[in-house]
């Protein structure tokens, strides 16, 4: 019998073990955007390092002023041979609303293959499939072929500012290696699993439009001043052709880079039903910028939408008032060679540039993000890309809509290999309520990562 072979066998036999470690650490609360859970989040980050020293690594808090610590382990006595730096999160969102969840959101519920809790699939439960298969080989054999590090935060959900300062100021000194693995997204579909090699970037703005300095009585003074909430839609409406689902926002899409040939061809070749997409999120039609598909739109290409607008009545019954002000939330999900920062000034000066007379506006940037593309060839993907076949398919090589910030901290500070290989599924429900992980993929990311560690053992730094 081969090593990886009883490695995988140990993995067989102490799966309950493991499910139940899990359990316990997703009963913790650690919703770091709320200051009322600061004792809970901290005593996940216990919980964390303890989970590392029991499977045989070096551990210590990697604390900063005023954030929650992170929790950094290592194993590198294998010489000569490559380092993996294995990210996670152990903080959570807000459970929120919790009349909508089948279960106490903290407690695990085992429904099936299921597993239901905030935090299964976001991030916990992922990433600690990292540390179940590193404990795993350490335990069947004693040494690794590699050397493992692990970096583990606690506020990748409320901002993250603390791993962005400490990865930019180490420079690769204690986070040094050959590769990054991430296990924060989704399989491409069951069984089958897909290598993110894009992130889209982002800018995330709020504008407040002011107007009298209290609200007014609409029969005593409308028509004689501009309504704030009339000159807010004005405003919003400007950022987008209706027609066409072009941002309006003059020079948006100057450096914007186009999407490759190989990449519509294999976006085109993949499994993806737009008819059950469109039932599944309950729209009567998709819609987006013209000349791109689904895909293509929500990968590849730059987008601007409200997330949140608010000013006036909005209370049972009527109220005939013209409010003194009136406010939107905008988020841009950028794409490649577009700066944040400039976007932000772009949409700064257009928003005030459109506004109608008799009215203040007001932008404020709340953070940005800027896009990334990842190396899809080379030894060390290729081992990523053969474990996960092992387990699973052979991934298929897909872009993502959302952001992790961190991520093109990682590509820029520490110029290796980043892998984002999820072991979750698109219906898991992340930041909704009666979030989910299946088991079976919590088993198969465990085993997937032992497979990785081997394949990467037969290579050297010098690959």
């Amino acid at each position: 019998m081969s090593t990886t072979q009883a490695v995988i066998d140990r993995v067989d036999k102490e799966s309950e073990s493991y499910l139940e470690e899990l359990k316990e650490y997703l009963r913790i609360p650690s919703i770091s955007t709320d200051p009322a859970f600061k004792s809970e989040v901290l005593r996940c980050a216990a919980f964390v390092m303890d989970q590392m020293r029991r499977a045989g690594l070096e551990t210590r808090l990697l604390e900063q002023e005023d954030a929650y610590p992170m929790v950094y382990g290592e194993w590198t006595e294998a010489v000569g041979k490559p380092t993996i730096l294995f990210y996670g999160h152990y903080d959570v969102q807000p459970p929120d609303p919790l009349e909508l969840w089948d279960n106490p959101p903290f407690e695990p519920t085992v429904v099936g293959d299921e597993l239901v809790a905030r935090g299964a699939t976001d991030d916990k439960g992922q990433s600690f499939a990292h540390l179940k298969a590193v404990a795993a080989i350490l335990s069947e054999t004693g040494t690794l072929p590699v050397n493992v590090k692990f970096i583990v935060e606690g506020e990748e959900e409320s901002g993250g500012a603390a791993i962005e300062k400490f990865v930019r100021e180490d420079k690769g000194t204690l986070l040094s290696a050959d590769a990054v693995f991430v296990s924060d997204s989704a399989m491409y579909a069951p069984g089958q699993p897909s290598l993110v090699y894009g992130l889209k970037g982002l800018a995330y703005m709020e504008l407040k439009v002011k107007g009298p300095s209290r609200d007014l009585h609409s029969g005593s003074f409308g028509g004689a001043v501009t309504n704030p909430l009339n000159a807010l839609a004005s405003i919003v409406g400007s950022l987008r052709d209706a027609a066409t689902g072009r941002i309006a926002i003059p020079g948006f899409y100057d450096d914007v880079v186009m999407i490759e040939d190989w990449e519509r061809k294999e976006f085109a070749a993949l499994d993806f039903d737009e008819e059950s997409y469109r039932k599944e999120i309950g729209v009567p039609c998709v819609f987006g910028e013209e000349g791109y598909s689904t895909l293509e739109r929500v990968w590849a290409r730059p987008t601007c939408d409200v997330n949140g607008i608010f000013g006036g009545y909005s209370g049972q019954g009527a109220k005939t008032v013209l409010p003194s002000w009136g406010g939107a939330k905008v988020s841009m999900r950028l794409v490649p060679n577009q700066d944040p920062l400039k976007i932000e000034q772009l949409f700064r000066d257009h928003v005030i540039d459109i506004a109608p007379p008799g009215v203040e506006v007001e932008v404020q940037s709340h953070h940005g993000a800027a896009a990334v593309l990842l190396e899809t060839e080379g030894p060390i993907v290729d081992a990523a890309m053969s474990a996960m076949e092992d387990v699973w398919k052979r991934p298929v090589r897909v872009r993502e809509g959302g952001s992790i910030p961190i991520v093109s901290t990682f590509a820029e500070v520490l110029n290796v290999p980043i892998l984002l290989l999820g072991f979750g599924l698109s219906d898991d429900r992340l930041h909704s309520p009666n979030e989910k992980f299946n088991i079976s993929n919590f088993y198969g990311g465990i085993k997937a990562v032992v497979h990785f560690i081997d394949r990467l053992g037969s290579l050297s730094t010098d690959t």
